[in-house]
C-alpha cells in the first residue's frame, strides 16, 4: 500500500490515548485488507497492536477474545476440553482461504469490521452467540451480539471513532455440538454459502452467512423436522436478503443454503 497521503501514526499505550475521531482516520488491527489496495481517503493510522491487549483470556463464563487477536492464535490456543464447539475454529479460517502468512497477521476484529458477507470470523462468532464489547467515541462502552452487529455488505453498527475491544464467547455455547458446511463455485473459491449449527442445551442454532446480505441465526428449542426448518429459512430470510456477485447468484444462493441446512440438522439431529 501507497503511505504517502498518511500523515500521522498513532501508537496508543491506554484508551486515554486514542485520537479524537476525524475523518481519514482508521483504525489498524491486523491490516491484512487495509494494506492489500489502495486507501486514498486514509491520512491516518491508529495502530491497536500498541495497546498490547491479551489476544485469548480464558474465563469461568468462556472466552475472550481480543480484536487484535490473530487467527493464528485462535486456531492454535490451547483450550478447556469440554468445549468441544472449538473445533469449528480452524475450519472457520480455512474458509478463509487463506496463507499462513496471513493467519499470522490478520485479526479476528478487524474481519469481523470488514463486515464482508464471506467474512468465516463472522460465522464463527454468530455461530457461538458471540458478543462484542465495544468502545464509542464518547469514551463509554456496549455490547452487541454478533449477529445484529453487521448491517449490510461492508457495514456495521460501529460509529464515527467507534471501535472493537473484545469479542466474548459464552461457556454454554463453546461445549455445544457444532456442524459446518461451505460451498463455492470453485474448491479455492470465496464462499458461496457459509452455515454453522449448533446444539446445546439451549437447543439448536442454524448460522446463515455468505449466500446472505448479513448474517441470519435461527433458533429452535431441539433440532427441527425438515419441514420446519425449511418452512422457517424462507420466513426468515427473503429472496431479497440472498446476494449476487461474481461469487454466485441470489437464486442459486437460496438453493445451496437449503441443502447445507438440510445437511447440517440430520448431522446434529
Amino acid at each position: 500500500m501507497d503511505l504517502s497521503f498518511v500523515t500521522e501514526l498513532s501508537a496508543p499505550r491506554s484508551r486515554d490515548d486514542l485520537p479524537a475521531p476525524e475523518p481519514g482516520t482508521a483504525f489498524l488491527a491486523g491490516g491484512t485488507w487495509l494494506y492489500s489496495e489502495p486507501q486514498p481517503t486514509i491520512t491516518r493510522l491508529v495502530d491497536l497492536a500498541t495497546l498490547d491487549w491479551p489476544a485469548i483470556t480464558v474465563h469461568d463464563d468462556g472466552l475472550e477474545l481480543a480484536a487484535t487477536c490473530t487467527i493464528e492464535n485462535l486456531c492454535n490456543a490451547p483450550l478447556p476440553a469440554e468445549w468441544t464447539a472449538t473445533n469449528l475454529f480452524r475450519p472457520c479460517a480455512e474458509s478463509l482461504v487463506a496463507s499462513w502468512k496471513i493467519w499470522h497477521t490478520a485479526s479476528v476484529g478487524g474481519n469481523l469490521a470488514l463486515a464482508l458477507p464471506a467474512g468465516a470470523m463472522i460465522t464463527l462468532c454468530c455461530a457461538l452467540d458471540a458478543e462484542l464489547l465495544l468502545w464509542t467515541a464518547d469514551g463509554g462502552e456496549r455490547r452487541v451480539p454478533v449477529d445484529r452487529f453487521v448491517t449490510d455488505p461492508g457495514r456495521t453498527v460501529l460509529g464515527a471513532g467507534d471501535l472493537i475491544r473484545s469479542i466474548h464467547l459464552p461457556a454454554t455455547a463453546l461445549r455445544g455440538r457444532t456442524s459446518l458446511r461451505k460451498i463455492a463455485y470453485s474448491p479455492l473459491g470465496r464462499s458461496g454459502a457459509l452455515l454453522a449449527g449448533r446444539v446445546d442445551a439451549d437447543g439448536f442454532a442454524l448460522t446463515v452467512t455468505a449466500s446472505t446480505v448479513r448474517p441470519f441465526v435461527l433458533r429452535f428449542p431441539a433440532v427441527p423436522g425438515p419441514d420446519v426448518l425449511s418452512e422457517s429459512l424462507s420466513e426468515r430470510i427473503s429472496p431479497d436478503d440472498y446476494l449476487t456477485d461474481a461469487h454466485g447468484a441470489a437464486d442459486w444462493r437460496r438453493h445451496v443454503t437449503g441443502v447445507l441446512a438440510e445437511e447440517i440438522r440430520r448431522e446434529l439431529e
